[in-house]
Parts: structure tokens; C-alpha cells; sequence
């Protein structure tokens, strides 16, 4: 289990190396998940003792939202004053986020199908 959670703390510490030797305009935490997912790709699945662990953190989650919900209380006056774009962006986005996911998944639903009838037929 130890082995398991050094190996996504480690993946997290690449991606932030990389991010600050690079100099790349993303979070070192997201190209750290990229580099979880290359291994997963190349080893041919998820081990189970990093399964274990990403699901034991993500039944602790909602406590990662407490630092956000610290920071909006600090910012009220801004969220006063800019709530009206904040709220649009908000909005837009799951939109946005909702359309592409939605494309992704009939692209990728789609080259499912298709393969399953040529491999059938």
C-alpha cells in the first residue's frame, strides 16, 4: 500500500519537475496524472494496490473542497462585484465541458461499434 501511494506521490513530483524545468503554463499536479496514465497505458491496467489507494482518496475528496470554500469566504466582496462573469463563465464552460465530452464519447462509441461488426462479420 506504502509502494502504491509513493508511486502517485512520485508521479505528481514528476509532473510538477517537469512543469517548472519546462516552464509549461499547466498545473504540475495534471501532467503528473498524464505520466499515472502513460503507466497505466503501457502496463495494460491499473494495479490493484493503486486502484486501492485512488479509491480510498476518493472517498476523501470533499475534504480537498474545504481550502476553496476557505478562499471564496476570503473573496466575497469580489464574488459581489464580479458574479455576474463568474457565474456566465461558470456556466459556459459546463456547457462546453457537457458538448465535448458528449463528441468524445460518440467518436469513441462509434470506432467501438465499428469494430465489433468487422471482427463479427
Amino acid at each position: 500500500m506504502l509502494a502504491a501511494l509513493t508511486a502517485i506521490f512520485l508521479c505528481q513530483l514528476a509532473g510538477e519537475t517537469l512543469v517548472v524545468a519546462t516552464c509549461l503554463p499547466i498545473p504540475g499536479p495534471v501532467f503528473g496524472m498524464v505520466i499515472l496514465f502513460i503507466f497505466f497505458v503501457v502496463n495494460g491496467g491499473i494495479p490493484a494496490s493503486i486502484a486501492s489507494i485512488g479509491d480510498g482518496l476518493l472517498g476523501h475528496l470533499s475534504i480537498l473542497f474545504v481550502p476553496a470554500g476557505v478562499g471564496i469566504l476570503q473573496h466575497g466582496a469580489r464574488l459581489e462585484a464580479e458574479g455576474l462573469q463568474i457565474g456566465a463563465t461558470l456556466i459556459a464552460s459546463t456547457i462546453l465541458t457537457i458538448g465535448v465530452t458528449g463528441l468524445m464519447m460518440r467518436f469513441f462509441g462509434r470506432s467501438e461499434t465499428e469494430g465489433e461488426v468487422s471482427d463479427n462479420g
